[in-house]
């Protein structure tokens, strides 16, 4: 059959390790869905992951199904799990290679009405499922990973109407003890900051494109949900 269409086809952490690159042009019929697209690379990639339970599609940086048909001209990019708006709630998302500031983040939901402020910090620690460790790398989808964190920015809006929230994540090398993500929201209470605080990063560990690799005293590793997989 003709070719018809072509697709940008987009590979990030574990799965870019896996098949040596990171964009390919993929050319398929007419009528072809997101599942076709990573059937093609891993024809042309063999050492490319099997299993598509171990694997997460975006379709124009929105997460979607393996049956969705692609269009010419779509990106199409294939995500292992993740490491874990409206209103005016969404004040501050940010990607970086620079150090974060709490403060900073605290200082871009403080107004007059906020009565509390919850801040999450998490930090780099030197151990990590029984293995010493030296130091992160995190890596983002960096286009869809900004998205997904407004989207969790409407979702606290809807939760939470007087809620303001800024979120922030680092990327690149990270050594141990620094802070690799802060969320930070306010609120008229403290119940409803503490609350809407939990949810943000709960959100941000579920559905963020970032992925963090673990480098130990016995080898390197992408953390992908609650599983270690060893990098190449």
């Amino acid at each position: 059959m003709a070719v018809a269409i072509a697709v940008k086809a987009r590979l990030f952490a574990r799965l870019r390790e896996q098949a040596g690159v990171e964009i390919e042009t993929i050319e398929l019929p007419a009528g072809s869905s997101v599942g076709d697209v990573y059937e093609a690379l891993r024809r042309s990639h063999p050492g490319l992951e099997p299993d598509r339970a171990s694997v997460r599609a975006a379709l124009n940086q929105e997460f979607a199904g393996w049956e969705s048909t692609v269009a010419n001209g779509d990106e199409v990019a294939f995500i292992p799990p993740v490491s874990g708006g409206t209103h005016g709630v969404g004040v501050l998302f940010e990607l970086t290679d620079r150090p974060l500031d709490s403060r900073r983040m605290e200082t871009a939901v403080t107004h007059k009405g906020a009565g509390a402020i919850c801040t999450f910090t998490g930090v780099v620690r030197d151990s990590s499922r029984g293995r010493s460790v030296t130091h992160l790398d995190y890596e983002a989808y960096g286009e869809m990973a900004l998205a997904q964190m407004r989207r969790i920015g409407d979702e606290i809006a809807g939760r939470w109407p007087e809620a303001r929230v800024a979120m922030a994540h680092r990327t690149g090398s990270l050594e141990i003890g620094e802070a690799s993500v802060v969320v930070s929201v306010s609120c008229p209470h403290r119940a409803e900051a503490i609350a809407a605080c939990k949810w943000g990063i709960d959100r941000l560990k579920e559905s963020v494109p970032i992925w963090k690799k673990e480098h130990a005293t016995d080898g390197t590793y992408w953390i992908e949900g609650e599983e270690a997989k060893s990098a190449l």
